[in-house]
């Protein structure tokens, strides 16, 4: 009885650090998104339970871009095509926006949104 309740004991171990390692995979995930989604600072007094001040800017830039002729475009492609243009052209886009402290509020198909502070 004490053999089969210690093997029993480790094979619970075991599968509760799998579980805790799935766990830890999936916060990352759920992080980088939130990321992704609203500046790091504001997700970080969000994820600490406090409430997040609005801030003033002297002035701001908001950009606004679309694909012209995307709709044609796209139904002369083929859905990897157009996954892979859109793929180069964010990845480069996010390159240059890194640059210049530039924010990247949404990106929808071939919209983008940006927006940029001024520094006093």
């Amino acid at each position: 009885m004490m053999q089969l309740m210690e093997k029993y004991s480790k094979h619970l171990e075991q599968l509760v650090n799998e579980r805790t390692a799935e766990l830890e995979v999936e916060k990352e995930k759920a992080t980088d998104l939130l990321y992704r989604m609203i500046p790091q600072a504001v997700a970080e007094e969000l994820k600490n339970g406090k409430t997040v001040e609005a801030e003033e800017f002297c002035g701001v830039t908001i950009f606004f871009s679309d694909i012209v002729g995307f709709t044609t475009l796209a139904g002369d492609s083929t859905p990897m095509q157009i996954v892979g243009l859109l793929n180069k052209l964010y990845t480069e886009f996010d390159r240059v926006l890194d640059q210049f402290d530039v924010y990247k509020v949404e990106t929808i198909g071939d919209a983008c949104e940006s927006v940029s502070h001024c520094v006093e």
